[in-house]
Parts: C-alpha cells; sequence; structure tokens
C-alpha cells in the first residue's frame, strides 16, 4: 500500500466528495449555529440579554451588569457582571446569584464601583473572550473570584455549574434586592430564605415593580439544591448581618450566602426550581424538569435544552443567501419565543390576578409578558404559522383571565392586569386562532372579547387596569375626543372593532357583525379632510388648531404621519381618502427620507429649536406595515425594495446593532422573519379567510414544516428563482402551478402544503401578478 496519494487523484477526489457531498453538508449546521445571542444586547432593555432559557421559559437566567436606570439589565459594552438573576420579564425579576472568593462583599452597588477595597461590591470584571452564549446557555469567567460560570435552563428550572479555585471560603450568594431596576424598579416586601440542610436551601420573595407599574406584584418561590455540602449559612437583611443562621427575613435589601472549601478546579452544582405558586410548586418543577431526566448532568441537560431549540428553529429551513442573512433570520427567529414567559407549573396550577390557585386544563400552559400591542403584524402570524400550539395556549391564557377574574388582559406580565399601550389587541389574535382553525371555541372567545368592546375599561379590584378605556366616549361621539384621550385611540378602537365583527360575521352574528363593522369605520371620523392626516379633535368637532404631521402630540410613540398610515382593516377605505396618487407620492417620500437613517424614524437628529420631521419608524409597531401598502397601491415592486431595504439596513450581527432600539419582546424579529419569508398578515388573519401579503423572500429556497396536529403536516416551500442582492422584483409568481393574479395568497393555501414559485428579477416589474 502506498503511503502517500497521488495529488491530481487526491484532488480529484476531494473535487468529487466535494461536488456529491458538499451541498448536503452545507445543510447539516443547526439552526442554533446561527444564532448569535449577542445580538442587539448594547443598549438593550432588561427583558434581552444573553440568558440561558426554554422556549417560552419562565427561567432567563444570566448575567446583569447595570445599575438602577431605565434599559438597566445586561450591557454588551461592559465588561463586568454583577451576578446572575433568573427573571427577565417585563416589570419583572427575581433571586440573583453570585459565586465569590474575594474578600467578602454583600453589596453590589454597580458597574461603576470599585473591584476591591471598602467599597466593593460582589460584582466582578470579566474577561470579554471568555463570555459565550448559545441558545439554553451562557458561561463566562469571574476575573476577580477566579470563578467560572456556566449555565444552561429548562422551562422552569436553571442548572448551574461554577468552578472554583482552591478556596478555603468559597462562596455563593442569593440576593433577592439586587440593584438593577428593570426598566421600572422593584422593591422586596417580605421575604424568608431558608437553611433546609447542608444541600437545600428555599424560601420566597414578594415583590412589586416600581412607580409606574405598581399594579404587578408577585411572589416568586423557589427551590435550590447544591452538589457539595456547605459549611456555613448567613444571611443579610438592610445594614444587618448575621452568621451562623437557619433563617432569614423581611423586606428590603435582604439575601443569604453558603460558605465551603473547594480545591483548584472543583466544579460545585446549583439546580434551582421557580414557581409563582408554591414552594411544592417549585419542588415539583425541580423534580420533574431536571432531577428526573438529568440527575446531576450538566451537560446531558445543555444538550436537551439545545435540542428543543434546534426542532423549534428548524420548522423553517432557508438555502441561499449570506452568512449574515441567515444569522439575522435564526437570530431573529430565535428572539420571537425568548420575549415571553410560561407562569404555570408543570402541574398546570397558576395563581390568577387576585391570586387565587387555579387549574389549567390539561396540556396547556399560561404565558405573560408585555403588551399585545400590534403583534397581529409581527409574533402572531409567526407563530399561528410554525407553533400553533404557542397561539393556543395565548388564547387559553386569555380566556382563564377571563373566567377566573372578568377580562382579558392587553399584557398579562405575572397574569396580571397591566393596562400597558392601546386598544385590546389580546383580541386579535384570539379571532386569528378561530378564523385559522387553531381554535375550535368561537362562541367562548367572543364572549370575552365582546364584552372588551362593549363595556368600559377600568381599574381593577385585584390590581391594574383592564379593557378600553373611556370606550364610552369613543361610542358615543364616533372618535376618541381630545378631551378624553389621544386621537390614536380611535385607531386601536377601530380595528378591534373589525375584528369582533369579523368573529361575528363568522358566527352568523348578523347583527353585532353590522354593529361592529360600522364602528370600525371610525377612523374615517378623524382624517382631516383638508390635509388628509390623522388630527385630533375636540367634542364639539374642532379640528387641532397646531396640527403638525410630525408632533406626536395626541399619539402614542408615534406621530400624524405615521398614524395616519394605520387602518391594517381597512386599506383600501384609507387610500380612498388619500387618493392612490397622492398615498404613493407621500410614501414614497417618506421611505426615500428614511433610508438614511436606517427606516428608524427616533434615530433622526433633533436639533433645539427646529421642526424634525420623523417619517418611517419601523423601531416601533404603529408603522410596521407601511412598506406592504404598496401591494395595495398597485406598486408591489415597491413593497419588495423596501422591505428588503429594511431588512439590510435596520437589521444587524453585532451586539451594537441587532435592531434600531427596542427588540420589544420578539416583534422585531418576528417582523424579519416574515418578511424573510416575503409574508405579511395586513390584518392580522382576523377575515375569515386569511391572507398573507407576498414581498421578496431573502433565501433562494425556504421549507416551511407544518405543524401536524392543527394542520396537514406537510411542508410548504418557497421557491425564488434567480434571487441575489440585485434580483429582488418578483417577474412571476405560481402557487401550486397556478398563475398569481394578486400579491397575495390565503393561509389556509399556505397550511394545506404546497409550492409557491417566484422568478426574481433586478427590475421592477408591477405587472408581475397581472
Amino acid at each position: 500500500m502506498h503511503r502517500y496519494l497521488n495529488v491530481p487523484v487526491l484532488f480529484f477526489m476531494l473535487l468529487h466528495l466535494v461536488y456529491f457531498v458538499g451541498p448536503s453538508l452545507a445543510q447539516t449546521k443547526p439552526p442554533t449555529a446561527y444564532v448569535d445571542c449577542f445580538i442587539g444586547t448594547s443598549n438593550s432593555r432588561w427583558m434581552l440579554g444573553p440568558y440561558a432559557q426554554a422556549p417560552f421559559g419562565m427561567v432567563q437566567i444570566g448575567p446583569d451588569n447595570q445599575g438602577n436606570h431605565w434599559m438597566g439589565g445586561y450591557e454588551y459594552a461592559i465588561n463586568s457582571v454583577s451576578g446572575f438573576s433568573h427573571i427577565h420579564a417585563w416589570t419583572m425579576g427575581g433571586l440573583m446569584m453570585m459565586p465569590t472568593t474575594a474578600d467578602l462583599a454583600l453589596s453590589n452597588p454597580g458597574p461603576d464601583a470599585p473591584y476591591k477595597g471598602a467599597n466593593a461590591g460582589y460584582h466582578s470584571r470579566i474577561l470579554k473572550e471568555t463570555e459565550k452564549a448559545f441558545p439554553g446557555y451562557y458561561e463566562v469567567e469571574l476575573f476577580d473570584h477566579k470563578v467560572k460560570a456556566a449555565m444552561t435552563a429548562t422551562t422552569r428550572c436553571s442548572f448551574q455549574k461554577y468552578t472554583y479555585p482552591k478556596s478555603t471560603e468559597a462562596r455563593i450568594l442569593f440576593d433577592l434586592h439586587f440593584p438593577t431596576e428593570w426598566d421600572y424598579g422593584f422593591s422586596v416586601e417580605d421575604a424568608t430564605i431558608t437553611n433546609v440542610n447542608t444541600r437545600n436551601i428555599e424560601g420566597y420573595v414578594k415583590s412589586k415593580s416600581g412607580p409606574w407599574s405598581q399594579w404587578n406584584d408577585w411572589t416568586l418561590y423557589f427551590v435550590i439544591k447544591l452538589s457539595k455540602d456547605f459549611e456555613h449559612f448567613n444571611g443579610w437583611q438592610n445594614e444587618n448581618t448575621y452568621s451562623n443562621i437557619d433563617t432569614i427575613k423581611g423586606k428590603g435589601d435582604i439575601g443569604a450566602y453558603i460558605t465551603f472549601s473547594t480545591t483548584a478546579g472543583e466544579s460545585v452544582y446549583i439546580q434551582t426550581g421557580l414557581s409563582l405558586v408554591s414552594i411544592e410548586g417549585a419542588r415539583k418543577n425541580l423534580n420533574e424538569e431536571i432531577e428526573k431526566p438529568f440527575g446531576w448532568d450538566f451537560d446531558k441537560t445543555v444538550a436537551h435544552n439545545k435540542k428543543q431549540w434546534n426542532d423549534l428553529l428548524e420548522k423553517i429551513q432557508v438555502e441561499g443567501g449570506t452568512e449574515d442573512d441567515k444569522t439575522k433570520f435564526y437570530t431573529n427567529l430565535y428572539r420571537s419565543f425568548t420575549g415571553k414567559q410560561t407562569w404555570n407549573d408543570i402541574d398546570g396550577k397558576y395563581r390568577d390576578a387576585c391570586e387565587n390557585i387555579q387549574q389549567l386544563p390539561p396540556e396547556s400552559d399560561i404565558y405573560g409578558g408585555d403588551a399585545l400591542w400590534n403583534t397581529y403584524w409581527n409574533l402572531n402570524g409567526l407563530w399561528s404559522l410554525i407553533s400553533p400550539k404557542t397561539v393556543d395556549n395565548w388564547v387559553t391564557t386569555q380566556l382563564e383571565m377571563f373566567h377566573h377574574t372578568g377580562w382579558t388582559s392587553k399584557g398579562p406580565a405575572g397574569i396580571e392586569y397591566s393596562g400597558i399601550m392601546e386598544g385590546s389587541h389580546e383580541i386579535a389574535l384570539m379571532v386569528a386562532a378561530f378564523q385559522k382553525g387553531i381554535r375550535k371555541d368561537g362562541e367562548e372567545i367572543y364572549r370575552a372579547i365582546r364584552k372588551m368592546v362593549t363595556e368600559p375599561g377600568g381599574n381593577h379590584p385585584c390590581g391594574g387596569s383592564y379593557g378600553q378605556t373611556n370606550l364610552q366616549q369613543y361610542i358615543k361621539f364616533g372618535y376618541m375626543p381630545s378631551e378624553y384621550g389621544v386621537v390614536s385611540k380611535t385607531l386601536d378602537y377601530a380595528y378591534d372593532d373589525y375584528c369582533v365583527g369579523q368573529m361575528a360575521k363568522a358566527l352568523n352574528k348578523k347583527s353585532d357583525a353590522k354593529l361592529f363593522e360600522d364602528r370600525s369605520k371610525n377612523y374615517k371620523n378623524v382624517f382631516n379632510p383638508v390635509h388628509k392626516f390623522v388630527s385630533s379633535r375636540d367634542s364639539s368637532g374642532n379640528w387641532d388648531p397646531n396640527f403638525d404631521e410630525f408632533s406626536n402630540r395626541g399619539f402614542i410613540e408615534g406621530n400624524s404621519w405615521q398614524y395616519s398610515w394605520y387602518v391594517p382593516h381597512d386599506i383600501n377605505g384609507m387610500l380612498g381618502i388619500l387618493g392612490k396618487e397622492l398615498a404613493t407620492e407621500r410614501l414614497t417620500q417618506g421611505f426615500e427620507r428614511s433610508r438614511q437613517h436606517n427606516f428608524a424614524a427616533h434615530a433622526f437628529d433633533r436639533t433645539m429649536g427646529q421642526r424634525a420631521e420623523f417619517y418611517i419608524n419601523q423601531g416601533n409597531e404603529v408603522n410596521m406595515s407601511a412598506a406592504f401598502l404598496f401591494n395595495y397601491l398597485e406598486k408591489p415592486s415597491l413593497t419588495q425594495k423596501y422591505s428588503r431595504e429594511i431588512m439590510d439596513y435596520y437589521y444587524g450581527t453585532s451586539p451594537y446593532h441587532g435592531w434600531e432600539g427596542d427588540e420589544d419582546e420578539g416583534q422585531m424579529g418576528a417582523w424579519l422573519v416574515m418578511s424573510a419569508l416575503g409574508l405579511f398578515e395586513m390584518n392580522g388573519g382576523t377575515s375569515q379567510n386569511p391572507e398573507l401579503e407576498l414581498s421578496s423572500p431573502l433565501f433562494n429556497r425556504i421549507t416551511i414544516h407544518l405543524d401536524n396536529r392543527y394542520y396537514c403536516g406537510k411542508s410548504f416551500t418557497i421557491e425564488a428563482k434567480g434571487n441575489s442582492k440585485e434580483n429582488i422584483y418578483i417577474q412571476s409568481a405560481e402557487l401550486n402551478g397556478k398563475k398569481l393574479k394578486k400579491p397575495r395568497i390565503s393561509f389556509s393555501e399556505v397550511v394545506n402544503g404546497g409550492t409557491l414559485v417566484l422568478k426574481m428579477g433586478s427590475t421592477p416589474n408591477d405587472r408581475a401578478f397581472n
């Protein structure tokens, strides 16, 4: 046998291998390999960081490194860690842990405090090159404590691995009132940490959100198990410290720490179960999610979490495009499942808004998070396409709240009534779930949503606010007079009316269908006929005398220029007011003037004393349909052009540029994913035959694997032939071999399986669908 192969022969064999095996190898890279958990983590809010979690995880354990201020949490540019907290939900947090070996410190003054000396806290500098994260996992080396911290999670539990140096006083701190304020701040009203034995700790902490959101209070129960006996259990409460105790109780600044000796390179494992119900619930969660399936096998738990994420993300497989495109795509798909939380225990128990323990139906979960405001344009559509069980659970969440505490919730953080944002857009999610066949209980859904648009909202007796505030004034005047609320409420309420009307129509409730369809046209009452922009008016019908289309006066998180496109349920009616020529000119001008600012209006420079013109704002929900409006203006090529440009300009691949602003718990992520598929739901899928707008896909071939419980279990394939960075324009379109004559397809055509073939070119073609 020859020891070396002839070089030409070897070259031929390598070519053979690449030709026949290369393409299949290229497709075997798992989706999690494209997820960059650090994208956008500079200048991010509390809810977004490189946290270890399962999809919709209650536990989102990871590093915090900022102090008491807005957008506190994790900042990529800060090379330190204050500790690792378990909860990173909107207005909610809890249970920070930190392994330490340096001089004992029980305070955590923030990243600007010294790392040694009398004023030092227990935080630590980090070696940035040691910081690693992928879906379900985070690790870093703590420079000042010489500890490597690694962590993973299941839905309701964490599993950490701390590798220590040789030390006679290694510690783990359990801090219940750490300084990060997760945007709104919080207080500890009552807490207990108990030393059960030398390997087990348990307790609870009752917290309340800060001054803006005092409606949200919750009790977090925890059970902690260690792989190693600890020698001492100590604690602190405000200015007082206690040694060798069994329990620490109190309010305010409170925590505990344990000590033990370690050898060089010794790993100590910590498992934690959480619950909003009880200590027994936390114990059961830990037993079922970690102890039974994994024991003390940390690596096996990491592998399980990673597989869970791969199973979810590979429901959409993409081919073609650049590596950056795939990184954007799968990172944003990942973020679409990290912003909301599961709040029930594994046995289905949860606490409702009045703190009563309830029991969910089998195989159900209850979710929470920030507002569902305008999620009908991004998250709802994506969830319904690849994870209909998620939508199913959201409807269960809303109906559970309706049944037990009287109302649905527009933003059920911790299963409470937040009252955050405008309208009641949980209605759209519930209606779409029925229209798409995900839910069958139409009458019960209708009972809940009809109440939301017929009875005025108010303060809930168990805390928070519910429903449509000043609804009676909206109904009386046909718009929201400026004395009673912002004019943008008219647009949100009109859309909610439309959704309820569509549900009434589907259930053959004819009089209700007409009532709510008529009310859905109320948006027309706030379009000023002179300048053809949405404008405030008072109860006497007088228009705002100081109107400025770029002012945010009378609007929530937007201005009149942006809100005047915000009629998702009646685009043709809105365009009828403007006229297609004016609409096309105005919208095109807005995009052209926004490109230099990455289509993020908030990024415009504002000079003191000068009028700032804010146009397209992809960074907030109101304006996220703008690119797809051209499909209704007989200019589908402009939809294709600008949706691709937004994906290129607005979205990035670095910690400093992931999104131009707040990612908003998956909303920006889901928009990119749907747009990368070349799909968009203009009215949120709430009509009787939901439709998807078509645009320019980011990839050459996309395969969506459809659920076999709710849908056909087959796949839907999108082929963009000739697609490239230059060839972004659709020249022709066929669905299952039949030419399309409009730039949209029905949702049912997608979930029944099939193939959409788009021929792409470099020249705009507005007659591609003729």
